[in-house]
């Protein structure tokens, strides 16, 4: 009988996890842009960390496919590309916001559609 921590299942549920994760710090690191609440809620030096780990993580489970690991590697870097072009501002543009909006809504779906798949792959 295979080992059920190594079936193509939960390695799936894993990843799709933490990809789901991923999605999610990102998603918040554009919170605490425009939220002091969301700032306050979780210190900083704990979030980064958390996000860096994160990200550390999903880069090395993608390694053995390298596509998928430059499309996530393009998003990070374009989100906190964004993150820094809002926060960097002391009275960011509206085209700032607009960007970190896009951004955020895109970030919401993927995380909707992670949640999702995550749910159908634990039921099955």
């Amino acid at each position: 009988m295979e080992d059920e921590s190594r079936s193509p299942l939960h390695r799936s549920i894993v990843i799709t996890d933490t990809m789901a994760r991923m999605y999610l710090f990102l998603a918040q690191s554009m919170d605490r842009c425009v939220s002091e609440a969301a700032r306050i809620s979780y210190p900083e030096s704990e979030f980064q960390s958390n996000l860096a780990s994160t990200r550390a993580t999903m880069l090395e489970m993608l390694s053995v496919n390298q596509v998928v690991k430059e499309k996530i590697e393009q998003e990070c870097n374009r989100v906190g590309s964004v993150v820094a072009a809002y926060s960097g501002k002391h009275t960011p543009t509206p085209a700032a916001l607009d960007e970190l909006k896009v951004e955020r809504s895109v970030l919401k779906h993927k995380t909707m559609a992670l949640s999702d798949l995550l749910a159908v792959l634990r039921a099955a």
